[in-house]
C-alpha cells in the first residue's frame, strides 16, 4: 500500500473520530442548565428632590414709560433712532417753543414790574412810619401805604409762579426720557400737531428690559395640593426668596441665567381659577422681549424622602406602570407602582417600592418573571460596570434633577 493512502485513510479516521467525539458532547451541553442573565439594577434609596412645577408664563418690562406731549404745539424735530437704547433725561423729541417762549419773557417782564412796585410801596410805608408817629400824616395815610406794600408784596409772588409756570411750559416743549430703556418707534412724525392735558398725545413708549418680569400662572387647585403637603409634613418649603427659577424659551432651548420668584398673588383669578406669581430675570443681552411666551420651571417646595427610578426601568401598558425588582434570592419579580412627576431623567415613584429594593435598567428584554439573575450595578453615565455584583441596600444612583 503506498503512503498516500495510508495517509487518506489516517485522515478519514481523525475526522470521522472528531465527528463522533461532537455528537457524542452535544447532549451533554443540552442537559446543562444555561447561566442567569446579567442584568443593570439601581437600588432604590430616599434621595432629597425639589419639587419643581412647569408653568406656562409671559415676559414683561421692568418698567414702561408712555412718552406724551405736556404741551400742544406742532412737533418740530424727532431726535431719537427708532428702536435704539435711549437714558433718562436723553432729548427725543422738540416742539416748537416760540409760543411758551414769548409766555415765558411776558411773565418775567410782569414780574420784574410788580418788584419795581414792591420797591416803590416799600419805602413809602418806611417814610410813612416815623412820620405817623409825630403826626406828620394822618394814620389813614400810613395805613393805605402799608396794604399797597403789602399788595406789592402779592404780585410779586403771583408774578413768580407766573414765571415758574411759563418756564416748565417751555422745558415741556423739549421732550425727553422718563426713564432708560428701549425705545420703539416714533408714533408722531414731524409737522404733527400734537394736544395735551385730556387729549395728550403719545409719542413713542420706551420700555426697561434689564431686567425683566416673567408673570406665571398656576391652578389654585395645584397650590392648594402643595401647601397641604407642606402643612403635613409630606413636603418642606424650599424658604423664602430661595425658590430657584428658571426658564425654557419658545425655541425649546434654556435660557442660560437663573431668576428669582418675587411674589405669589394673593387673590384667584375668577375666570380662570388660577393664581399669578412673578418673577424677576436678567437679561443683558435683551434676549427675552416683552410680550415672549416662555415655560417656567419653579422649585416651590423640596420633598426630602422622595424615592426615584430612572425612566427607562418603568413599562406601561393599559393596566399601569411596573418595574422588574430583583428580590434576595436573585429573582426577577414583577412589581406594579404609582408614578408621579419627572424628576429630569427619573421618574419619581409614589407607590409600590420600598428602600433597598433592586430595581432593573437594562436587560428588560431577556428577563421575565421568576427566572434567575445577575445583577450587577448601573452605571447611568456608560456601560454597566461588568462583573460587579449589585448588593441590596448599596449602589450609585442617578442624580435626581
Amino acid at each position: 500500500m503506498s503512503s498516500v493512502s495510508r495517509f487518506t485513510r489516517l485522515t478519514m479516521t481523525v475526522a470521522i473520530a472528531a465527528a463522533l467525539a461532537a455528537c457524542g458532547q452535544k447532549p451533554a451541553a443540552q442537559g446543562g442548565a444555561m447561566p442567569p442573565s446579567e442584568v443593570s439594577v439601581v437600588t432604590v434609596t430616599p434621595q432629597r428632590v425639589a419639587i419643581t412645577n412647569e408653568l406656562p408664563g409671559r415676559v414683561e418690562a421692568f418698567r414702561v414709560a408712555q412718552v406724551r406731549a405736556r404741551v400742544a404745539g406742532i412737533v418740530q424735530k424727532r431726535v431719537f433712532k427708532e428702536g435704539s437704547d435711549v437714558k433718562e433725561g436723553q432729548v427725543l423729541y422738540k416742539i416748537d417753543p416760540a409760543q411758551y417762549k414769548a409766555t415765558y419773557d411776558s411773565a418775567q417782564a410782569t414780574l420784574a414790574r410788580a418788584q419795581a412796585n414792591l420797591t416803590q410801596a416799600s419805602l413809602k410805608a418806611q417814610r410813612y412810619k416815623p412820620l405817623v408817629e409825630v403826626n406828620a400824616v394822618s394814620k389813614q395815610e400810613y395805613d393805605d401805604a402799608v396794604a399797597a406794600q403789602k399788595q406789592a408784596e402779592a404780585d410779586v409772588a403771583s408774578g413768580k409762579a407766573a414765571v415758574q409756570t411759563a418756564g416748565l411750559n417751555l422745558g415741556y416743549a423739549t421732550v425727553t426720557s422718563p426713564i432708560s430703556g428701549r425705545i420703539g418707534r416714533a408714533l408722531v412724525t414731524e409737522g404733527a400737531l400734537v394736544g395735551q392735558g385730556s387729549d395728550a398725545t403719545q409719542l413713542a413708549l420706551v420700555q426697561q428690559l434689564d431686567p425683566v418680569y416673567v408673570n406665571v400662572t398656576q391652578s389654585s387647585a395645584d397650590l392648594l395640593k402643595l401647601q397641604t403637603a407642606m402643612a403635613g409634613g409630606q413636603l418642606k418649603s424650599v424658604g423664602e426668596n430661595k425658590a430657584a427659577v428658571t426658564l425654557v424659551m419658545e425655541n425649546g432651548q434654556n435660557y442660560p441665567l437663573p431668576g428669582k420668584l418675587l411674589f405669589s398673588d394673593i387673590s384667584v383669578d375668577e375666570a380662570t381659577g388660577s393664581v399669578s406669581l412673578r418673577a424677576e430675570f436678567p437679561n443683558p443681552k435683551r434676549v427675552l422681549l416683552p410680550g415672549t411666551y416662555v415655560r417656567t420651571k419653579i422649585e416651590q417646595a423640596v420633598d426630602e424622602q422622595a424615592l426615584v427610578v430612572p425612566q427607562q426601568a418603568v413599562m406601561r401598558d393599559p393596566n399601569g406602570s411596573s418595574v422588574f425588582v430583583v428580590n434576595a434570592d436573585n429573582k426577577v419579580e414583577p412589581r406594579s407602582i404609582k408614578t408621579g412627576a419627572a424628576r429630569g431623567t427619573n421618574w419619581q415613584i409614589l407607590d409600590g417600592l420600598k428602600d433597598g429594593d433592586r430595581v432593573i435598567v437594562e436587560g428588560l428584554q431577556k428577563v421575565k418573571p421568576g427566572a434567575p439573575v445577575k445583577p450587577v450595578q448601573w452605571n447611568p453615565a456608560g456601560a454597566p460596570a461588568q462583573g460587579q455584583p449589585a448588593q441590596q441596600g448599596a449602589g450609585a444612583q442617578p442624580k435626581a434633577n
